[in-house]
């Protein structure tokens, strides 16, 4: 069955407590759904204690880590829970796993990033490669349509990289890239493929077993839980890498490289973001499940669901966001603007007004209580490409599956009187 707004809205607190506000932010950063909330609640008021105590609130904590972990493969379809490691945020485990890949690489060999990233999956890289004198290719992008130039990456391949390190989706343009073939051409060459799908996860199934890739990352506050940050590694890699980590942390995965105290009650929201997502596969998912039980079952099954009956209620708002920027004077859209090729993209839209600087639009809507975001959302290499970076970059519009058409009008309704004073 279709998703049906007023039951997914009431699981999302702010959107009761807030009313009238539309969150066109979630690139950003999304709402946090009930039941994260709820988890990071229990957490706190009924087993807050430090791991691996002899006494029942610690008990009682790690098994609520434990099934965090075993949630989060749910959710990537990792072999393993050990394959998952929680951090602050993708950033920081980035910059730290980081350290502990690029200790294999010698002086004069070759990693590859591209213009589409967020800096997150771009400097960790290259901040390594100079610390062990190792060279960095950079990929392009196509600046009419924001999409990756296979082309390029393919000659980018040719040197042998140690390392590709290249995104699901971009925070930017919204251009999902087709990783599973990117993946696929990276292992021919011998390279190791890091994806950052910060910007996916919130938007459709992610199976890394069928993508094959080496790490994968993504952070749960773009899908409806707290500010955390989930690795996963497959594990024989991370069982041949050095762990940076203080004695006596433990020499298992993922303890290795889950350094120091980690943020408990943060790892059990996760927990809770995911059952949120379990219901709406339980609740709307089941028309798409046929493509999924040969392989899937319980939770895994349900997260499948959950995640493709999401993708195609955003179709539609996508297309709904495409059409009112489209129609007003004035607006530049970049990336993907062909409705024919929405599945190749999430429904994040970047644009710019003329005669208005991105932020005075960002506040120009935030006066009438919808927010947005404008500059270059850390895809510095983006907005340098595409010429707009001193320009104060381009404003972003995310929709995801709690927001209505009702509010894509309301945008159309407050930006055609910004085009009106231009």
């Amino acid at each position: 069955m279709p998703l049906d707004l007023s039951m997914i809205r009431s699981q999302f607190p702010a959107l009761q407590q807030q009313a009238g506000v539309i969150f066109f932010d979630n690139p950003g950063g999304t709402q946090i759904a009930r039941p994260s909330l709820d988890r990071i609640n229990a957490y706190l008021t009924q087993h807050n204690a430090n791991h691996g105590g002899a006494f029942t609130s610690s008990q009682k904590s790690d098994a609520v880590l434990d099934e965090a972990h075993a949630a989060m493969a749910d959710l990537y379809n990792a072999a393993r829970p050990e394959e998952i490691i929680f951090g602050n945020n993708m950033t920081t485990l980035t910059l730290h796993i980081s350290r502990s890949i690029a200790r294999a690489w010698n002086p004069g060999d070759t990693i590859v990033v591209t213009r589409l990233d967020h800096d997150a999956n771009v400097t960790p890289w290259i901040l390594a490669a100079q610390d062990r004198g190792v060279n960095v290719r950079w990929v392009d992008f196509d600046v009419e349509d924001g999409t990756l130039k296979l082309d390029d990456f393919a000659a980018a391949l040719e040197l042998h990289p140690r390392l590709v390190a290249v995104g699901y989706a971009s925070n930017a343009l919204g251009t999902i890239n087709p990783v599973k073939k990117l993946i696929q051409m990276a292992h021919a060459a011998g390279a190791q493929v890091y994806i950052d799908a910060v910007q996916y996860a919130a938007h459709g199934p992610i199976d890394v077993q069928d993508l094959g890739c080496d790490f994968l990352i993504s952070s749960a506050y773009k899908f409806f839980g707290p500010h955390a940050g989930i690795l996963y590694g497959r594990d024989d890699l991370l069982e041949q890498l050095f762990a940076y980590k203080v004695r006596p942390a433990p020499n298992h995965l993922p303890g290795r490289f889950e350094t120091g105290t980690q943020n408990h009650e943060g790892i059990a929201g996760v927990l809770g973001a995911i059952e949120y997502l379990q219901w709406v596969g339980q609740t709307f998912g089941q028309d798409y499940g046929e493509k999924y039980r040969d392989r899937f079952s319980g939770r895994r099954l349900d997260l499948k669901q959950a995640m493709s009956a999401i993708r195609a209620y955003e179709f539609e708002i996508s297309r709904a966001v495409l059409g009112v920027l489209e129609e007003l004077p004035g607006v530049r859209i970049y990336g993907l603007t062909d409705a024919r090729r929405l599945e190749e993209r999430v429904p994040t839209f970047a644009f710019t007004l003329q005669g208005w600087r991105p932020r005075q639009v960002a506040e120009a809507l935030a006066q009438q209580n919808i927010c947005v975001w404008d500059g270059n959302y850390y895809a510095i290499n983006v907005t340098e490409r595409l010429g707009v970076e001193e320009q104060g970059g381009m404003v972003r519009v995310g929709p995801v599956h709690y927001n209505t058409l009702d509010e894509v009008a309301r945008l159309k309704e407050v930006l055609g009187k910004l085009v009106e004073t231009a």
